[in-house]
């Protein structure tokens, strides 16, 4: 893992995946396939970065940024991540969003 939990990624365009989520009670294996899903996503082809916070209340957002549209249909159809898809909704989600986005400009800053 970087030291910063902001992802640096490439110059723009790339593309956003943004998963918005809210937690059901108890871990029932949500931890290990959580450290699972992102040791294999690092390992996909056109994979760019990631960012994921959860708050004490449930609410998580995740970001992973890709290099395509293609990527992330691989990512999406990944064997592993398919059952963490069907996992999340038996167990591990109240509810969840996961929007798509491309991105065209990108600006920030770092203290030296």
């Amino acid at each position: 893992m970087t030291s910063s939990p902001v992802a640096k990624t490439p110059a723009p365009p790339y593309y956003i995946v943004t998963f918005a989520s809210r937690r059901t009670a108890g871990d029932h294996g949500y931890d290990n396939m959580g450290d699972e899903m992102e040791r294999l996503a690092r390992e996909q082809p056109g994979f760019l970065g990631l960012e994921s916070v959860r708050g004490a209340d449930g609410f998580g957002l995740t970001n992973s940024y890709w290099a395509d549209e293609e990527s992330i249909a691989a990512w999406k159809n990944n064997v592993r991540h398919l059952t963490a898809q069907r996992l999340g909704r038996e167990r591990w989600y109240e509810d969840y969003q996961v929007r798509v986005g491309k991105i065209e400009r990108q600006y920030g800053f770092e203290r030296p």
